[in-house]
């Protein structure tokens, strides 16, 4: 029988990119870590994401009909903890880091090494996720000399089963 100990181990080892989402409704916006995300097509452009279903993010993405994708220097790792739960805005700021809004009304890190903006075309409840997809509108890269975070740079761990019974 497939344990669930054996799933989270296999699925833990599945290379991932760590970023922030950024999502907004009117004047409510989030910043949120994500580990799944992915291209999806090349014409058009589509950049998947999966989002937990109880998430803010998941409220403003459906809401707002966007978001974006912040790639992050993986030797600034502490923000990904300081997003694991809902953000705090103050002025133009989300825990403090300075956002912007892009094209589609989402927040786009100042501090992202590169970021990508997207429209939702599609969103697809996968169970415990939704798979929000967006078609990029706009991008850009603030240092090309960087590489991108990923999961493996942190001791963070999320996939496989739920955990604590929740």
């Amino acid at each position: 029988m497939l344990s669930n100990q054996l799933l989270n181990k296999v699925t833990w080892k599945i290379p991932n990119a760590l970023a922030l989402v950024g999502s907004a409704s009117g004047e409510t916006w989030n910043g949120m870590t994500t580990s799944w995300i992915t291209q999806l097509s090349m014409e058009p452009v589509l950049i998947g994401i999966g989002v937990d279903n109880s998430a803010v993010t998941h409220r403003l993405i459906s809401e707002g009909g966007s978001f974006t994708v912040n790639l992050w220097d993986p030797a600034d790792k502490r923000v990904f903890v300081k997003f694991s739960k809902p953000a705090v805005r103050r002025g133009t700021t989300l825990n403090d880091r300075q956002v912007r809004i892009g094209k589609t009304g989402a927040p786009i890190f100042e501090d992202a090494i590169a970021y990508m903006d997207c429209q939702v075309r599609y969103a697809w409840d996968m169970g415990t996720h939704t798979l929000f997809i967006g078609e990029v509108v706009d991008a850009g890269i603030r240092d090309d000399t960087i590489r991108a975070a990923a999961m493996s740079d942190t001791r963070m761990k999320y996939g496989g089963v739920k955990r604590g019974g929740h």
